[in-house]
């Protein structure tokens, strides 16, 4: 019987803290402060910048100096292929958001690029899918929650984990205990690998965006303003390509039905 581990249920636990402790908006007549409670929507903030504060500590002590390390150490091309392999190994969890949010052309190419990359392209580490007419794309549980409905919630900065809110904190927590490398078993082995694309997935993603942080914690009068601002921002993006998304289960050079959606 596999071991329940506790740290899986973090994310939903303090999204649901987070949810209780959300603070009462201004009366509407107070125009100005109610405009400015829901733009930032963050009664949490004396909290959440404690934790930025933290992530931000263990950022420059250990993340940014591994990214920097691991970006001058490895080539272009190998970086490339570690990010491709990654990015393979989470196809089977895009391919159940894609189900799941409703979009059987996506789920498709989603299929496609996991099988042919996993055989053509050596275990993900060319995008031979992308060649071949099946573009990447991602997405994950909080975009799949936000196609169902389920508001955003107040902005939440979590330990290690960083930017979130309640919808995001729980998809986060779903994609975690559904991840599919979590139940092909226990042993030193297994949790070495596990261990390993955590760590790597780290590093790939810090070297991906290294110039872009220091610029904002270089210029920004206030990061963690700018950081709230920017994390939600992106996601309402993420999420309103997702309602529009047009992939097909077909090459892109084969020509599509008029008026098909995903």
């Amino acid at each position: 019987m596999r071991a329940v581990r506790p740290w899986k249920f973090l994310l939903p636990a303090l999204a649901g803290l987070a949810l209780s402790a959300c603070a009462t908006p201004p009366p509407a007549s107070h125009k100005q402060a109610r405009a400015e409670f829901e733009r930032t929507n963050d009664p949490l903030e004396p909290t959440n910048r404690v934790f930025y504060k933290v992530n931000n500590v263990l950022d420059e002590a250990l993340l940014r100096p591994a990214a920097v390390a691991y970006k001058d150490v490895l080539p272009d091309p190998a970086r490339e292929g570690v990010h491709n392999v990654l990015t393979n190994l989470a196809t089977p969890m895009t391919l159940a958001n894609d189900m799941l949010s409703g979009r059987p052309r996506l789920a498709g190419t989603s299929f496609m690029r996991f099988l042919i990359n996993t055989t053509l392209g050596g275990l993900g580490l060319f995008d031979v899918a992308a060649k071949l007419g099946y573009p990447a794309h991602s997405t994950d549980f909080g975009e799949t929650l936000a196609i169902w409905g389920v508001p955003e919630g107040p902005y939440l900065y979590l330990p290690v984990f960083g930017p979130s809110d309640p919808r995001d904190a729980l998809g986060e927590g779903v994609g975690i205990a559904g991840d599919p490398l979590g139940w092909v078993g226990t042993g030193t082995v297994v949790t070495a690998l596990r261990w390993s694309r955590t760590g790597i997935s780290a590093l790939d993603a810090r070297s991906r965006v290294l110039g872009e942080i220091s610029a904002v914690k270089r210029t920004a009068l206030d990061p963690y303003a700018t950081f709230r601002s920017l994390y939600r921002q992106h996601r309402r993006a993420q999420i309103a390509k997702l309602r529009a998304a047009t992939g097909g289960t077909v090459p892109a050079w084969y020509p599509a039905p008029q008026g098909t959606h995903p």
